[in-house]
């Protein structure tokens, strides 16, 4: 029997999708953060991990096909850290991400926020962040507890410092109506998230860009650090923690103004937080595949002659390397 085209040849450790595309980046994903991998059970994961480790030692059983082996690897990624072998907590693996941050995007959306609702929402997205970014943390280089607590901190600092401020001069601002004012208290958690992400990033990886990343060559070996590839990786990861909340904390107030009008919602107000609701769970659910397929987890530079990086305390020269993000 033949098997299915979205089953190509198995391979160990490798994605199913190939990574060129950004298509195939968003199938990728869409694998990784599939929600149905919550409900799998401890039994199932002992067959899944059980099943590839007869595939690594030439042991498979007679009649295993390809979408069983893939199947097999999809359960173990969601749920088993590839450095650890540890079990991931559930709220904070990969496909816990959407339906344990949905309430949260549902929280910062909420109109007529007061001061300390606003502070409470914020702290909880970013704690909630900051736990699955641990989580999921490569832990083949260990990085002090303290990186994470300073890019925790300056992440929720902020995170709150914006939203609180650009509410209270929203709130201030006369010349707006009451209607007018509450819509665009709608949109402060996109401005206030996105920087957040930002600070974050420069808090825990600032010091890729004075000691570089790993360069690797075509057959994968390191070969050096690139403070330029530092910075390359850098910029594509903040775009990525930029794009990422935009249609989560834009779109679900654009359309609610729009449904809030209509005689459903008017003469049902009980109905506006369901849909509401609703609305952000679809918004997470696309913009987060979208965001982090935006580019390849391996990504190759184009440099110029005098383009270095340092390798063994030499400064060395070079033309074209890909390198890790």
């Amino acid at each position: 029997m033949a098997e299915p085209a979205d089953y190509p040849p198995f391979q160990l450790g490798k994605p199913r999708f190939e990574q060129t595309s950004f298509y195939g980046r968003f199938r990728h994903f869409l694998d990784i953060i599939d929600p149905r991998t919550l409900f799998v059970t401890e039994s199932r994961l002992k067959e899944a991990v059980q099943l590839l480790e007869d595939y690594k030692h030439g042991t498979l059983p007679p009649g295993v096909t390809n979408k069983e082996l893939w199947g097999a690897q999809k359960i173990k990624q969601a749920i088993i850290h590839p450095d650890t072998n540890e079990t991931i907590f559930m709220p904070f693996r990969m496909s816990g991400y959407i339906p344990f941050g949905t309430p949260i995007v549902v929280g910062l959306l909420l109109p007529n926020q007061t001061i300390a609702s606003t502070v409470f929402w914020q702290w909880l997205n970013q704690s909630h962040n900051a736990c699955v970014n641990y989580a999921n943390r490569n832990a083949t280089k260990p990085s002090p507890t303290s990186k994470f607590i300073q890019g925790y901190l300056g992440a929720v600092i902020s995170a709150v410092s914006i939203a609180v401020g650009l509410n209270v001069l929203v709130q201030r601002a006369n010349k707006f109506t009451p209607a007018t004012r509450l819509l665009i208290q709608r949109f402060v958690p996109f401005p206030a998230v996105a920087s957040a992400n930002i600070c974050n990033v420069v808090l825990m990886r600032h010091t890729e860009l004075e000691e570089g990343i790993d360069v690797l060559d075509n057959n994968g070996n390191i070969v050096g650090s690139s403070r330029i590839a530092a910075k390359h990786a850098l910029l594509e990861t903040a775009l990525t923690r930029v794009v990422l909340p935009m249609p989560i904390l834009v779109l679900p107030p654009i359309i609610m103004s729009i449904l809030e009008k209509t005689s459903l919602l008017r003469s049902r107000p009980r109905m506006v937080l369901p849909v509401q609701s609703l609305v952000c769970l679809a918004a997470f659910g696309l913009a987060l595949p979208l965001a982090i397929s935006l580019f390849p987890q391996m990504s190759e530079l184009r440099m110029p002659a005098a383009a270095c990086w340092v390798s063994d305390r030499e400064e060395l020269c070079w033309r074209r390397r890909r390198f890790a993000l």
